[in-house]
Parts: C-alpha cells; sequence; structure tokens
C-alpha cells in the first residue's frame, strides 16, 4: 500500500539537507580571519578549510548516490546527515589547522549524499509540473545559508568564538533526522553494483588536481617542481582513466551516454562555471571587507546581505519563470548579471570607494545567481529519466563543487599573482583582481547556456522501472 506523502514536508526536510550543506561551507568564511589568525597560518592554507569540504563532497558523493538508488535515499541521507554532524563536532574540537581540515573532511563525507539525495527525493516525490517551483523554493530555502551562514558567524565570532560556528550543526542534525525518519518516502533508483575503484580514482583525481593548483601559489614551483608534476600528472591520468571506465562498464557511477544530450552537458559546464565564480568570490569577499575596509566579523557578514540575501526573494520566482520561459533564457541572464556585478565590484574597488558603493553591484550579482542556479538544476535534472534522477543529481553536484573548489583555488592563485595578505593596500590589489576574475568566468558560463535549448526536457519522464520506487 503507498503511503500518502506530505508534499509541505518533503519540501521543507529535503531543503534543510541543502542548507546545512551550504551553511556549513558559507558560516566559514566570517571566520576565515579569525580562523587564520588564531592557527597563524596564510590565506593559501586557509582555502583549505574550505576546499577540503568541497572536494570531499564532489569527490566522494557519485559513491553515495550509487548506494542511495541501491539501498533507499532516505536511508542514505539518514546516514550522510549523522556523519555531517559528528564532523561538525569534530571541527569543533580541532586544536590546529591540519585536524580541523580532517574534521572537515568528515563533514565533507556526510555532506556528499545530502544535496544529490536531497534533490533526488524531492524531484522524485514532485509532479514534473511543479518541479521547477519546487527546485526554485528548494534553492531558495538552501540558499538562506548564504543569507544566515556570513551574518551568523560574523557574530559567533564577534560574540563567542569561531568553534561555535560547527557547534550549531548539533541539534540541527538531531532534528533534522528525526523528522526525516518520520515524513520522508523511501525512493530507489537503478539496483547498480558499486565500484569502490571507480570511487578512488575520481577522488585522486579531484584532489590531486586542487592540490597541483594550489602549490603553484606558495611558491614552490621553482625549487620542488618535480613533486607538484608528479602529483598532476598521475591526476589527471587517474581523471582519464576514470572516464574510460565509465566508457566501457555496464553499470558506471558517472554515466557517459548522460553527456551526449546537450542539456545535460551544457547544464553541468554551466553549473560549474557559476559556482566556481561565486565560490571564489564568498572565499575573498569578507575577508576584504576585515582587512581593507576595517569592518568586523558582524558587519563584514551583514555586508553580504545585498549579495546573498536575493537568494530567498528570488530564487523562488526564477523557478516559475524557468518553468515559463524556458532554462536557456533564465540561465544566461543569470550568468550574464553575476559577472556584471562582479566586475563592477572590480572597478569600484579599483578607485577605493567605501562599501555602500558596492551594494547595487552585490545586489545585481545575487539577482544573476538566483536565477542562474534553478534554471541549470532543472535543465540537468530534466534530461534524463526519472530513474536516472539520482545518479543526475550526483553529477550536477560533482560539477557544482568541484566548480567551486577550482573557482576557489584560481581566486588564489590570481590574488596572489597581484597582491597579497601582507598589508590592506596589497589586499586590496588582489581582491580586485579576483572579482574580475570571477566576472569573466561567469560570463564564460554563456557559451554553455546556449547548449540548453528549448524549455521542454529532452527526455520525458517514466515511471519508475523498480515497483519498489516509492515507499
Amino acid at each position: 500500500m503507498t503511503k500518502q506523502v506530505n508534499y509541505k514536508w518533503v519540501l521543507t526536510l529535503t531543503s534543510l539537507g541543502f542548507f546545512m550543506s551550504m551553511m556549513d561551507a558559507m558560516i566559514v568564511t566570517t571566520a576565515s580571519t579569525a580562523i587564520r589568525s588564531e592557527f597563524k597560518i596564510s590565506v593559501g592554507t586557509l582555502q583549505w578549510a574550505l576546499n577540503a569540504y568541497n572536494i570531499t563532497i564532489a569527490a566522494v558523493l557519485l559513491v553515495g548516490v550509487a548506494l542511495g538508488e541501491r539501498l533507499g535515499r532516505r536511508r542514505i541521507y539518514l546516514w550522510g546527515i549523522l556523519i555531517f554532524t559528528i564532523g561538525s563536532a569534530l571541527c569543533a574540537l580541532a586544536p590546529n589547522i591540519s585536524l580541523l581540515i580532517g574534521a572537515r573532511i568528515i563533514a565533507g563525507v556526510g555532506a556528499s549524499v545530502m544535496t544529490p539525495m536531497s534533490m533526488a527525493i524531492l524531484t522524485n516525490a514532485v509532479p514534473g509540473s511543479q518541479r521547477g517551483r519546487a527546485l526554485g523554493i528548494w534553492s531558495g530555502i538552501g540558499g538562506l545559508a548564504l543569507i544566515v551562514g556570513p551574518s551568523l558567524g560574523g557574530f559567533i565570532v564577534a560574540k563567542l568564538a569561531w568553534q561555535w560556528i560547527f557547534w550549531i550543526n548539533v541539534p540541527v542534525g538531531i532534528a533534522g533526522i528525526g523528522l526525516a525518519q518520520r515524513y520522508l518516502p523511501e525512493s530507489r533508483g537503478a539496483q547498480d553494483p558499486i565500484r569502490l575503484s571507480d570511487a578512488s580514482l575520481i577522488v585522486i583525481a579531484m584532489a590531486g588536481l586542487i592540490w597541483t593548483l594550489s602549490a603553484t601559489t606558495r611558491g614552490t614551483l621553482a625549487t620542488d617542481w618535480w613533486p607538484i608534476l608528479l602529483i598532476g600528472l598521475l591526476s589527471v591520468g587517474c581523471g582519464l582513466w576514470f572516464i574510460r571506465r565509465q566508457t566501457v562498464e555496464t553499470a558506471p557511477l558517472m554515466p557517459v551516454r548522460f553527456f551526449k544530450i546537450r542539456a545535460f552537458t551544457g547544464g553541468n559546464i554551466a553549473t560549474a562555471l557559476l559556482y566556481a565564480s561565486m565560490y571564489g568570490v564568498v572565499f575573498f569577499l569578507p575577508q576584504y571587507l576585515q582587512v581593507s575596509q576595517r569592518a568586523t566579523a558582524l558587519s563584514a557578514g551583514l555586508g553580504l546581505l545585498p549579495w546573498t540575501g536575493t537568494l530567498v526573494i528570488v530564487a523562488p520566482f526564477a523557478g516559475q519563470a524557468v518553468d515559463r520561459f524556458g532554462e536557456k533564457r533564465v540561465a544566461t541572464w543569470g550568468l550574464f548579471l553575476q559577472g556584471t556585478g562582479y566586475g563592477a565590484i572590480a572597478w569600484f574597488v579599483h578607485w577605493q570607494r567605501p562599501y555602500i558603493w558596492l551594494v547595487i553591484p552585490l545586489g545585481l550579482a545575487g539577482v544573476g545567481l538566483s536565477m542562474a542556479g534553478p534554471a541549470l538544476q532543472k535543465a540537468v535534472l530534466g534530461a534524463v529519466d526519472r530513474t536516472a534522477i539520482g545518479k543526475a543529481a550526483g553529477v550536477y553536484n560533482v560539477f557544482r563543487l568541484f566548480g567551486g573548489a577550482i573557482g576557489t583555488t584560481v581566486a588564489v592563485i590570481i590574488f596572489y599573482s597581484w597582491g597579497g595578505n601582507t598589508a590592506s593596500g596589497a589586499f586590496g590589489r588582489g581582491f580586485q583582481a579576483v572579482m574580475l576574475g570571477a566576472g569573466f568566468i561567469s560570463w564564460l558560463g554563456l557559451l554553455w547556456s546556449s547548449h540548453l535549448g528549448v524549455p521542454v526536457s529532452r527526455m520525458p519522464d517514466k515511471p519508475s522501472a523498480d515497483p519498489s520506487s516509492v515507499k
């Protein structure tokens, strides 16, 4: 007997998973200066407090998605929240940057299934005609992390200590487990075997590439170039081997056949560029406000509100606009507006304008991000059959998070090439270059948003072949 699904609870609880995973990335941003000061580390080392989390999610989530498709999406979603909660507690207890990065990896393992499983559960439960609106609301609620995260992080650092940015995840995680166990429907997808060798290849490829890029920011390329080159080549080789294996396996972690669909390929690459642009900015903007504009951690967090606050306001309407006007038009305008906003910020930073001059460009960039996000989500998930939604969501989030990690690392490279963290003037020059680079990356996504085509999905919804897809 099919259990009656309460769509409001499904939407709320799946959005909670996205909110928690995004919160853990965003709340670190305004606490980054405090962490850097306490552990006496450079900006290049500090990036790993963010990148270790994102790389872990991107590298592990395909295995988590495969487990969810095989064992049950709700079951794996609950395990993800539990591991994430434990990792958050360990982050709060970390006495140095090395253990903090290790704890961030544990939290990333849990978060690796929270976003794709929440997206898959929601998409499977909601009728196709309402999916764009539901994903828009999901993005908006999850996007609250962009608003609450930096502001709350600044408040906690100002009033308590940076460790408390991780402690707050513990009670939220416990409550989420209890409610999700009661209200979320169970669903499954294709019962494919899980190959840990493929997972190992993608972990080495992603982490190695990011490490190779970040090594160039530490000034070691001139003296220790052999190990950097070796790890870089090993990473590329593992990546190519992984792709090769996906073409010959009967049940691949990342089905290559999906990439024959223009909307799927274009949507994922545009997503990687959208979040590469955003993550580079979110890493540096709070630091710029504190170093060059002399803001406190709290005021720096509040200073991000014109940018982050647009997600809650615009994302739900953007989802409806996608249903009406199509993915291509909304995503293209979103990428353009985000890049334009970042470019305007670079211009005002060059002329050393006070914060008030940044408000309108921040809002413009936020509107662009809020528009492009739901459009690209629907383009990717709407391109595949419903039984493949879980894997499609996993691939989408790999591109989103790996793009974010690449964007953060590229931003650090640009920062050290044009400025530095030794003085506020040098920091401002580096930040200006970062904003120009972020704007260019966002505009680059326009080349791929043109592949999204008409608003009709390329593959129609079909009922799941698995009779136990909904319990």
